[in-house]
């Protein structure tokens, strides 16, 4: 009987990838373009995954590939924060709804002060994140933002072979709310869709008999990703389901630094829940 085999390769672009100066591209002032956002092993990561696909491209019926996708204005870039007495918000620092209360950190726009605090409230209610301001990364129509060229190779690659299109799920466009999850922003806005649950990406990987996933950051994006399949996927929804056709390929994913001990948290978390955990070159299909 044939199976359904399908690869969910979560963020896979190259503001996450910590590429090397041969891989960046050249500006014309003769400096090159870095990564803003790079993940340590990423890049290695990446090629594990255009080799998974090279080699795996008969027996793999579906990719989806999906894109963190921000504007330079984000409640979780620097340029929207400013601190108490002006100055500017460094990248890699949380911020509380207590903090902003208690005026250490503003919105530079005075207006957005509250909806900004209901974002945090709600946020925070959940337990999930504290937010974080990160470097500007994944803007759209920038370098940073698409997809790292050996695993858009093989996508081409598997797509002419199949005759078939890789499916891509934008997150992260509302800038009035964190998008970890290609699922489900952290707090859904309600006057946008695109940040509620989004049951057609559920739908398509529910056929799945067998789902392979990969990405960047397994601290992050990867992680909140999979809870929220996990959580929300139609097959999962009776009683004592297990997510055993899910496998988590753990050498094509690495946290960011300084969240080490969340990725771990993450794939122990999984194995208990009975997802498959494994190398991607130990495969076969």
């Amino acid at each position: 009987m044939a199976r359904n085999i399908q690869l969910l390769v979560i963020d896979p672009q190259n503001d996450f990838c910590d590429l090397p100066a041969d891989w960046q591209p050249h500006n014309p002032d003769g400096t090159r373009t870095a990564p803003s956002l790079p993940v340590a092993g990423a890049h290695a990561d990446m090629q594990r995954v255009a080799a998974f696909i090279r080699a795996h491209a008969g027996q793999l019926d579906a990719i989806t590939v999906t894109l963190d996708s921000h504007q330079r204005f984000d409640i979780a870039h620097p340029g929207f924060w400013q601190q108490g007495g002006g100055k500017a918000v460094a990248p890699f620092t949380p911020i509380t709804a207590a903090q902003v209360r208690a005026g250490a950190f503003a919105p530079r726009n005075a207006e957005a002060l509250p909806r900004t605090l209901a974002y945090l409230d709600a946020l925070e209610a959940q337990g999930r994140y504290t937010l974080m301001v990160w470097p500007v990364h994944c803007e759209i129509g920038s370098w940073g933002h698409g997809v790292h060229a050996d695993v858009l190779s093989a996508c081409g690659e598997w797509q002419l072979r199949r005759q078939r299109a890789v499916h891509n799920v934008f997150k992260g466009t509302n800038p009035w709310t964190e998008h970890y999850s290609a699922t489900e922003a952290e707090v859904v806005d309600p006057a946008d869709p695109d940040t509620a649950l989004n049951t057609r990406l559920l739908a398509a990987l529910d056929t799945a008999d067998v789902l392979y996933i990969a990405g960047e950051a397994s601290s992050h994006c990867v992680r909140a990703t999979t809870e929220h399949i996990v959580q929300h996927l139609p097959r999962l929804q009776a009683a004592g389901a297990r997510p055993d056709h899910i496998v988590l390929l753990t050498d094509c994913m690495s946290p960011v630094p300084g969240f080490e001990a969340e990725h771990t948290a993450f794939l122990e978390a999984m194995r208990a829940q009975g997802m498959q955990l494994a190398n991607s070159s130990e495969i076969s299909l």
